[in-house]
């Protein structure tokens, strides 16, 4: 189905630009091979329905596989010809130049059909897809006999014109002739200004001095602005060239005649070039994801129908471009993967820590990569990873300060909050950055806990970063609830980056003012005014933490083994159809090697030539082959049986 074509995801216009997918559209963009597949790309949307998604999943999953036994399609002459095809309607005519891009783009339909017919019987999603895509060669080849490849009308176009053209060529040379013999007579010379002749439109002239008008008889076409110079046509050459304008309308109906008629053969096709056209589109889609995954090394992501989001060691998309862009200047950064699940064993995952932990990322991180998978693309994240279809993805992240409107960074914030609490529902995705900031952190962290309370009521699935520690109460009294924290390296003072689930953050504030030389008794005294509910909470947390990470350890190793388990079972299996598929090929060439009889025609592989067989000696496992003009013996194993 055209993705162009189906009922979009509901998100709106904020969700996209904030998670920046037009840029993601651009690097989809400048993977397809011609305009058809990049108009595709930049219009490339999620969508909220499951067999869709999947079936956009499957397509780029089966390319995968056939493009490592028979390459990617050869898109190699493909152009978007839809709008030529639409506007051949006679008695409007296509120019010369369109009918080659015509005739390009449709034998090159031939390739890809040839290629489509190589496609094995389970590569069910593209064979449907190549079906659509006709085999237009016999008209190529019309257009061909008409025009060549760089829009010029062929001599050989038809009798008539060759007959007209090769007239007209005869008359030319004829006044050259004329003009010649005048630019040799030693008189005549005298009477002109400089002997060389020049043109008047199509017609050959002579400079004649004006004082001696009359001297070469013939047709005064013009003179010079001093009007000391006449351009006179010989009489001679007059009635040349009057042939020759004749002879020239004579070959501008013949063509229009020709162009007609290819005009007339294209709109008998129109419809099926068209649908062909859109198909190839859709095509040249698929094999710019297929070229997105291999360059930023992506994979098909599962699609779940429980509603569970499970990524494995994922990367934002456009960190890892900046990444790729960086490396090509001798500059090395490092993106560091994240792994991530939601509405598992719980719906609304808390994190908290240092404002500088990368909170921020790990939400557009989740985020970028749902609507990707939505979008029927390959995500940055690693083999296993699982994304639910959301109806919608709402998102309150950064600074959204509106100037024209004069609102305060929490009243922007809270009203976007109150937007996305009236859109929020079972089957919606909210990621809400810095929940609770903007205002007095008292207040902040009560409506904080109210919001996190409701979106558990809504069911709705929700990652929440906040440093308003007690926050992190919420996944303690709530049993759909999580915390969550980006790792910190008390060493380095710096963020790791690592994703870890069940264990809330700590500002580290005290402990990073220690570090850089705070005195003692001041960091003392500022533990000393933590408050006793904040006492309380991190001893309960300390408390809880070790069996939290014992649990989430067995529950990422349990993952990972099934993921290596999966990997492994579909290993065997492609290498158990692969045998298959051979053996099968063996059995074929046995029977039809046992076949051959005098006369079959066949490729010789060692000599990459076909001949015909002379006789076969089974029991030698040779045949005699007539190749040209010689006969060789040569081993049954290289021979091709030609059907």
């Amino acid at each position: 189905m055209h993705q162009g074509r189906v009922e979009c995801f509901v998100v709106d216009a904020h969700t996209l630009t904030i998670l920046e997918f037009d840029r993601v559209r651009q690097l989809l963009a400048d993977q397809a091979h011609c305009a058809l597949g990049r108009r595709m790309a930049l219009k490339v949307k999620p969508v909220a329905q499951p067999e869709l998604v999947n079936q956009y999943i499957a397509q780029v999953q089966e390319l995968m596989e056939a493009a490592g036994r028979i390459g990617l399609p050869p898109f190699g002459g493909v152009h978007d010809v839809r709008e030529a095809v639409r506007a051949a309607v006679p008695p409007h005519l296509l120019e010369p130049e369109d009918f080659a891009v015509l005739a390009e783009t449709l034998d090159a339909t031939h390739a890809i059909v040839a290629w489509a017919g190589r496609l094995n019987p389970d590569i069910t999603q593209l064979r449907t897809l190549c079906e659509r895509i006709g085999d237009f060669k016999p008209l190529a080849d019309t257009i061909r006999r008409v025009i060549d490849p760089t829009g010029q009308i062929r001599d050989d176009a038809s009798a008539k014109l060759r007959r007209v053209r090769t007239e007209v060529a005869a008359a030319r040379i004829r006044i050259e002739q004329v003009i010649d013999r005048l630019l040799r007579d030693r008189q005549a010379t005298r009477w002109l200004q400089y002997p060389q002749a020049t043109f008047h439109e199509d017609r050959l002239v002579l400079p004649l001095a004006a004082e001696h008008r009359g001297r070469v008889p013939g047709i005064i076409h013009r003179s010079s602005e001093s009007g000391a110079t006449l351009f006179v046509e010989p009489a001679e050459a007059v009635e040349l060239n009057n042939l020759i304008i004749a002879l020239k309308n004579d070959e501008t109906v013949e063509i229009n005649r020709l162009l007609w008629h290819l005009t007339h053969q294209v709109q008998l096709n129109r419809d099926e070039i068209l649908r062909t056209m859109d198909a190839l589109a859709v095509l040249d889609l698929v094999a710019a994801k297929v070229k997105f995954a291999w360059v930023y090394k992506l994979v098909c992501p599962i699609i779940s129908t429980d509603g569970r989001l499970r990524l494995h060691d994922a990367r934002h998309l456009l960190l890892v471009d900046m990444q790729k862009k960086a490396a090509q200047t001798g500059e090395r950064t490092e993106v560091v993967p994240i792994s991530l699940r939601l509405s598992d064993d719980f719906d609304v995952l808390v994190i908290t820590g240092p404002n500088t932990g990368g909170k921020t990322v790990t939400l557009k991180t989740t985020g970028l990569a749902c609507l990707m998978a939505q979008a029927g693309l390959p995500i940055p994240a690693g083999p296993g990873s699982c994304v639910p279809i959301y109806h919608d993805i709402l998102v309150d992240i950064g600074d959204e300060q509106s100037l024209q409107q004069s609102l305060s960074t929490f009243s922007a914030h809270l009203n976007r909050l109150l937007l996305m609490l009236r859109r929020a529902r079972p089957g919606t995705l909210l990621l809400i950055d810095e929940l609770g900031a903007g205002t007095d952190p008292d207040e902040g962290a009560a409506i904080g806990q109210a919001i996190l309370r409701e979106l558990l009521d809504r069911q709705c699935a929700a990652l929440i970063s906040t440093h308003l520690g007690v926050l992190k109460s919420v996944a303690y009294s709530e049993a759909r609830a999580e915390n969550a924290c980006v790792e910190f390296d008390m060493e380095t003072l710096q963020p790791t980056y690592r994703l870890l689930i069940g264990e809330p953050g700590s500002s580290h504030a005290i402990n990073i003012a220690a570090r850089l030389g705070l005195p003692p008794r001041l960091v003392e005294a500022a533990r000393n005014h933590l408050s006793e509910s904040h006492l309380q909470l991190t001893r309960a947390i300390r408390g809880t933490l070790t069996s939290r990470r014992q649990a989430e350890t067995a529950r990422a190793e349990a993952e990972a083994a099934k993921i290596a388990a999966d990997q492994e079972r579909k290993a065997a299996e492609e290498q158990r159809q692969a045998f298959e598929e051979r053996q099968a090929a063996f059995d074929r060439w046995v029977k039809a090697v046992a076949g051959l009889k005098p006369g079959d025609r066949v490729r010789v592989k060692r000599f990459d030539r076909e001949g015909r067989v002379v006789r076969v000696l089974l029991h030698k496992q040779l045949a005699v082959v007539n190749v040209g003009a010689m006969e060789a013996e040569v081993p049954l194993r290289e021979v091709e049986i030609i059907s």
